[in-house]
């Protein structure tokens, strides 16, 4: 599959996963991190390349003293040009140092640019592809394959850059000494160009199956840890731990691939060091017997090209942390170029209100049936309707639709007349929430944790946040809003964690608030007090709640009833009782049961 994102490269992906960038989409990229701190990378361009020259010096400097004492030359002479030898070392030893240091800063600022760019790009995806992709994938992205990159800039870039350098000083040194000598060194070398060409074409496709085959597994283990009891009581267990070590096979044998390119590569290039100083020396030897060159200039070549193993013995043996670090940051830049739904919408439309109409909906979860069939149904702005059905009716799913998190198969679901599915992320989470009673509790103070749905709030508004949804316990936090909450510090349960995440929808004020199974870790009591709150915190917005509880239908100024993937019924509370349909026989069996209950114990489902 090929998707493309504003003029940009396109990259490939696997259906469902995230996509991966190409070359062209990682230099891109690169180039433009580059750009982003000129000034420091082009002074550590030239500290590198002052000391690669300072090390020129020596071997120059040998080949002189040499020269020098086969044309009788004093004691004198000799230790001036050592002298000369140690100084060049010595400046080679400063200035490499700094060029060092330039480079660590300049990569922790780069690494620190490319935090902050996944961050930003992860937020803007969709739910339905972070879904569909899976946490795994998104969670090994963002943490094995970002340090990786990072460690390419802060370490692996700037040594093999370094060693790049030196080396072509070294052979420019060659060539400037004797022409002859020098491309007779270079050919030499043939024999390593040619082991890392065949190492090249094979180590990008080999490390992106290693990283693809991390990502598996890093899903494969979080889905495990996160349902362990859902595995317990259905006796999964032992699917799950064949599936884990199938999955760790894959780890291995990509693992197996890259170590043999390795061990194929790494003998050749040691056996490819000793051919051009063979090659010069028996060469030199034959132009020194003839007068051509100088002992000096024999010798000065040798060491220049026994020298030149350093820098490409560097180069060489980072060369696989460049392929891990270069396919590790396509990985990262694949979340810049997005699957479709990921780009802004192709209609840039503006929602002319908040009316949400939805017509002739059909909706199926990959080659599976169909769970929404021909639903049509109208939201009024302001208006508080509840949907009420049997398990399985597809009310979820008709409220994944409502949030913009899926799209249609057929038909439309709209606000203000644009497809919700096509508004951009920013956009669509200021028009429509869906709040779940899946929640979740960062790290950090209560404080942090509210003021990421509003970041100027103050704290007279958080707390009023806090009160509106009947989060009481709050005034009881050894350090008030500055308690920190998460492992360390204060633990949040249950409920108290879905109230923290419904004071967030409060202080994010949307204008259309989908509550599915919002309240259900509360006691009926405090469920049915939180969403009066809410109801009256959000007076004027849109309320649609997945009702589980018909006291909520009941409050509701509508009640669409659903059955099968359809909307069988809808009208108000009184109608449809008054009609005597499938909402009539719900709510007589409930209130029956509620009466029985009493008012210390109601039933808290349908």
């Amino acid at each position: 599959m090929t998707s493309s994102h504003r003029g940009q490269a396109a990259v490939t992906h696997a259906p469902g996963r995230l996509p991966v960038a190409d070359r062209r989409q990682v230099r891109r990229a690169a180039v433009h991190l580059i750009r982003q701190d000129t000034g420091a990378f082009a002074t550590m361009i030239a500290f590198n390349a002052l000391a690669a020259a300072a090390g020129l010096t020596g071997p120059w400097l040998l080949g002189r003293i040499i020269n020098t004492v086969r044309d009788g030359g004093g004691v004198d002479a000799v230790d001036r040009l050592a002298l000369g030898i140690l100084a060049g070392a010595l400046a080679q030893l400063l200035l490499a140092r700094h060029a060092r240091y330039l480079a660590h800063r300049f990569g922790e600022r780069t690494l620190a640019r490319i935090r902050e760019q996944f961050v930003d790009r992860a937020l803007a995806l969709p739910a339905s592809v972070v879904e569909r992709a899976g946490a795994g994938d998104l969670t090994a992205r963002g943490t094995t394959d970002v340090s990786t990159a990072g460690q390419m800039l802060r370490d692996t870039g700037p040594d093999v850059f370094v060693a790049v350098v030196q080396a072509l000083f070294i052979l420019v040194a060659v060539f400037l000494l004797d022409p002859l000598l020098g491309a007779c060194g270079v050919l030499g070398l043939t024999g390593i160009w040619f082991a890392t060409r065949w190492y090249l074409r094979r180590a990008r496709s080999a490390y992106l199956e290693q990283g693809a085959a991390h990502s598996a597994l890093a899903e494969v283990l979080a889905a495990t840890a996160s349902g362990a009891r859902t595995v317990e009581a259905l006796r999964l267990r032992e699917r799950r731990v064949a599936d884990s070590e199938a999955e760790i096979e894959r780890c291995v044998a990509a693992h197996d691939r890259t170590l043999f390119l390795r061990s194929v590569l790494f003998p050749s290039i040691d056996v490819s060091y000793a051919v051009p100083v063979v090659a010069v020396l028996f060469l030199g030897g034959v132009l020194h017997q003839q007068g051509s060159v100088s002992l000096g200039t024999v010798v000065a070549a040798a060491l220049y090209l026994q020298q030149l193993s350093q820098p490409l013995d560097t180069i060489l043996q980072q060369v696989e942390q460049v392929q891990a670090s270069g396919a590790s940051f396509a990985r990262v830049e694949g979340l810049a170029v997005a699957p479709e739904g990921m780009s802004e919408p192709s209609s840039g439309g503006t929602p002319e209100d908040d009316r949400i109409e939805v017509r002739g909906v059909r909706f199926a979860y990959g080659s599976g049936g169909d769970v929404l069939r021909g639903v049509t149904l109208s939201v009024r702005p302001g208006e508080r309707l509840a949907i009420v059905g049997p398990s399985g009716a597809g009310k979820s799913t008709l409220s994944r639709l409502l949030a913009g998190i899926d799209a249609p198969l057929d038909g439309t679901v709209t606000v203000g007349g644009v497809p919700i599915a096509d508004l951009p992320p920013n956009r669509l989470r200021r028009q429509v929430v869906l709040v779940t009673q899946e929640h979740h509790v960062f790290l950090g103070t209560v404080r942090d944790n509210l003021l990421i749905a509003a970041e100027c709030a103050t704290d007279a508004e958080l707390g009023a946040a806090l009160t509106a949804v009947g989060a009481d316990w709050s005034d009881d936090l050894p350090q008030g809003l500055d308690t920190e909450l998460g492992p360390g510090g204060h633990q949040l349960h249950g409920a108290q964690a879905q109230q923290l995440a419904l004071a967030r929808v409060v202080l994010a004020d949307p204008h259309t608030l989908i509550l599915d199974e919002a309240t259900a870790l509360l006691d009926p009591s405090t469920a049915r007090h939180t969403e009066r709150a809410l109801a009256s915190v959000l007076r004027g917005r849109t309320v649609i709640a997945i009702a589980h509880r018909l006291q909520t239908a009941h409050d509701a100024d509508r009640v669409a009833v659903m059955q099968d993937g359809r909307v069988t019924e809808l009208g108000s509370h009184e109608e449809l009782v008054e009609a005597d349909g499938a909402y009539a026989a719900l709510w007589h069996s409930w209130h029956g049961e509620h009466r029985q209950a009493g008012a210390g114990e109601q039933p808290d489902r349908a």
